[in-house]
């Protein structure tokens, strides 16, 4: 592993990219031990604090893991898709936030994605998936629920719709649209949206599911893109009505 030390770069960040690269590439294997702080001082001809911050990188993404002790050091992380999640999620909410995607485009992006797992929750989910839908539903028409819990539970309701496709690979991808799109969704259409109307749909979905029809679970979604789409055109035509 080497670096380029003329270039602009920041060194930090060359020798992250050199050891995340040996992880990704197999030269570096699980629970592996990365040489000492003075070995990649010496290796990369760079100071110990620039190596520091180097691992520090590294273990922000996850990739590493560090211990303390005779036996001690920094060791090549095994990476979970439930761990990555967290950071997929933010990465989704940081890009719609800043690149300012249409509430249309995030509508039908997020929809267009979980339609794809409907074929395979159809055949897939289990008893405990459809618990977790029936449950929500429930909590979902409950008296007194605030628009906050309302989203959450919405949520959670298309997370186990998305999980019980039995794909991991799925659920890391679904995990941005679902997690860092639905509350966008739900933030903008809340004012507007008739609940009983949303529990319904999700009523529709979840007799899908249970009968293990895809194409009415599809169908059932693309229902609920629709009504998504209505209301917030109903919300952003209401605020440009405003004097």
């Amino acid at each position: 592993m080497k670096i380029d030390h003329d270039s602009p770069a920041d060194y930090s960040a060359q020798i992250a990219s050199a050891i995340r690269d040996s992880i990704v590439e197999g030269r570096l294997i699980v629970d592996e031990r990365l040489p000492s702080e003075a070995e990649l001082s010496e290796q990369f001809e760079v100071s110990r604090p620039t190596v520091r911050e180097a691992l520090k990188r590294l273990a922000a993404q996850s990739l590493i893991r560090t211990q303390r002790g005779a036996t001690g050091g920094a060791f090549v992380n095994r990476l979970s898709y439930e761990a990555a999640q967290a950071q997929q999620i933010t990465t989704s909410t940081l890009l719609l936030s800043m690149n300012a995607v249409s509430f249309e485009t995030a509508c039908e992006a997020r929809f267009t994605l979980e339609r794809a797992c409907a074929p395979l929750s159809a055949q897939r989910r289990s008893a405990d998936h459809l618990a977790s839908m029936r449950a929500e539903i429930h909590r979902q028409g409950q008296p007194g629920l605030t628009d906050e819990a309302f989203c959450a539970s919405d949520v959670a309701f298309h997370r186990a719709l998305v999980d019980g496709a039995g794909n991991p690979v799925l659920s890391y991808q679904l995990a941005g649209a679902v997690e860092a799109m639905q509350p966008l969704m739900n933030m903008i259409t809340f004012t507007a949206r008739d609940r009983a109307r949303i529990i319904a749909l999700h009523e529709s979905i979840a007799d899908a599911l249970e009968a293990a029809e895809a194409e009415k679970t599809a169908a059932a979604l693309t229902a609920l893109e629709a009504e998504t789409q209505a209301l917030a055109r109903d919300v952003f035509a209401a605020r440009a009505a405003k004097p």
